[in-house]
């Protein structure tokens, strides 16, 4: 054996490990560092309520009482308005604003998990249809409330996508930035499909799954948007987020004869109403007035 044979024999094994090393980093330890990043409790505060909005709760079928503001109709129509994964319904006080000033009631909600909402916090929103029934019981009961839609944003969108087949109720659903949740989710994208692409969400969800104690949850949101015939929606992507722009083609050509899309050039996640604010207002408003206050 000569020289150079002997160190390549003495380096191999340390090329091996180091190789192994960054593949178990990558494939395994970043997925795990996110899926702990994913129950990580919310400990920020939502503050006071936004001038003509009451602080509620609603309880949920699983006895879970959640925390929102809501302001009454003048046109008869509510939205449920929920908030991405980093922050709770104070993080949507301008839409919150928007909505109202238009004449719409709104029901700002908490997910359960964040700001004083009662339960685990879960930022793929799990079990955000509990949550979304909730909100839907508790305007039904409000006497000034004739038609109910949503609006999300990223996780809230998930959310109320999700929610759409359960809850008929809500005529009309704004999804602005939702993408996926789950590993099936991630696959309904026909590029996904491929291991090589899906590993890395498949081991996540898992992840998600073993340190949460949740399941993923059925149907996933092409599903259930496919099942909701009868509800309008509207997605609503950045135009610098590829992924974001996909997904979101994707739920928008499934369901083209109830959906429309709007890709916002040059904006990041949700990136739309800050842009904008007069552009988005506009869209906005007129998709519900289409879709809740002419029929």
């Amino acid at each position: 054996m000569n020289k150079n044979t002997r160190r390549f024999a003495r380096v191999l094994p340390i090329v091996i490990l180091v190789v192994t090393l960054l593949v178990a980093v990558v494939y395994l330890g970043l997925p795990a560092v996110m899926a702990l990043a994913a129950i990580r409790s919310d400990n920020q505060e939502a503050g006071e309520a936004p001038p003509g909005f009451a602080t509620v709760r609603i309880t949920t079928s699983d006895d879970i009482s959640l925390a929102a503001w809501y302001s009454q109709p003048t046109n008869g129509a509510a939205i449920i308005l929920m908030h991405g994964a980093g922050a709770g319904r104070g993080s949507v006080r301008s839409y919150a604003a928007m909505l109202q000033e238009r004449g719409y009631g709104v029901l700002a909600v908490s997910a359960r998990g964040f700001d004083d909402s009662e339960g685990e916090t879960n930022r793929l929103g799990w079990a955000g249809s509990l949550d979304i029934g909730a909100a839907v019981a508790y305007l039904q009961a409000q006497e000034e409330v004739r038609v109910l839609g949503g609006l999300g944003l990223s996780m809230g969108g998930e959310i109320l996508m999700g929610a759409a087949s359960a809850y008929p109720a809500i005529q009309a659903v704004i999804a602005d930035g939702a993408t996926h949740r789950a590993r099936q989710d991630y696959v309904d994208l026909p590029m996904n499909t491929p291991l090589y692409r899906n590993f890395t969400q498949s081991v996540f969800t898992l992840m998600v799954s073993a340190f949460s104690g949740e399941q993923p949850p059925t149907p996933t949101l092409l599903q259930s948007i496919q099942m909701s015939p009868m509800t309008q929606f509207m997605f609503i992507a950045a135009g610098n987020d590829d992924e974001e722009v996909a997904f979101n083609t994707l739920f928008h050509e499934q369901t083209s004869e109830h959906s429309s899309l709007w890709v916002i050039p040059q904006v990041d996640h949700t990136g739309g109403f800050a842009a904008d604010p007069e552009a988005y207002e506009q869209r906005v408003i007129r998709f519900f007035e289409e879709a809740l206050t002419t029929r």
